[in-house]
């Protein structure tokens, strides 16, 4: 029986590569998108192509009804979900704090810190096994700016993934006698179209020469980690986190 992966902002940049990744391994995949449909039947297109079995659903992680639906429709369809990998989060045009609107300040906290949480207790409610779930693996998308902190650009952003961090390793030690393993990624500069939403198109051919490695990084080659780190081969490994970020 093919096990069943969940990913919140499946449908572009680390997301979909995880998808794409996932399909070609032969996950079944249910992954949620809010504001692109194109792209999200594109995604569900080319997982389709390489033989996955795939939903996708509408989902804004800042709504609880969303995010319940969401994990009801993977179940409804594929019976359980054996892995979640809580990707979805934003990033708002680099500012200082001193220039941020309360505005700002709450979409970036609202999407990034309390709807990975809404996911994460969702994974929770149902992969426990005290609560009848057959345990599984959870996968939060953190990033180098936890430990680098933004400043002068995402302080907000970086502050909100220090959140995840931290979600991580209590969690790890939460749900671990629940059967439910708990890691994190923390991509540095990956090449992907969050740099456009953030007013900076070109910020990953700008920064990735600054990096030990020389170069940016792919959304397949963090995907590569989110897949050791949902698959069997990572067995006794929770509560990592791991950086995925060329050296930065």
């Amino acid at each position: 029986m093919s096990k069943t992966v969940l990913i919140t902002g499946g449908s572009r940049g680390i997301g979909r590569a995880t998808a794409l990744l996932c399909a070609q391994q032969g996950w079944n995949i249910i992954f949620s998108y809010v504001g692109n449909p194109d792209a999200a039947q594109e995604t569900r297109t080319a997982c389709e192509q390489a033989g996955a079995k795939v939903i996708s659903h509408r989902c804004d992680v800042t709504s609880e009804t969303d995010v319940i639906a969401l994990f009801a429709a993977g179940i409804k369809s594929f019976g359980r979900i054996d892995a979640v990998v809580n990707n979805a989060g934003i990033v708002a045009p680099a500012a200082r704090l001193a220039d941020m609107d309360i505005a700002r300040m709450k979409s970036v906290f609202d999407t990034n810190v309390l709807g990975a949480y809404l996911v994460a207790r969702e994974t929770a409610r149902h992969m426990s096994k005290s609560r009848g779930g057959a345990g599984g693996t959870l996968v939060n998308m953190s990033s180098m700016a936890a430990r680098l902190g933004s400043p002068g650009e995402y302080v907000d952003y970086a502050g909100s993934k220090g959140a995840i961090d931290a979600m991580t390793i209590g969690l790890a030690r939460e749900l671990g006698p629940e059967g439910i393993r708990v890691n994190a990624i923390r991509p540095g500069i990956i090449d992907t179209d969050i740099h456009a939403s953030g007013g900076r198109p070109d910020r990953a051919h700008e920064l990735g020469p600054t990096c030990p490695l020389g170069r940016a990084g792919t959304a397949r080659e963090v995907a590569d980690s989110v897949i050791w780190l949902v698959g069997d081969q990572s067995s006794f490994v929770t509560g990592a986190i791991i950086d995925v970020s060329g050296g930065r």
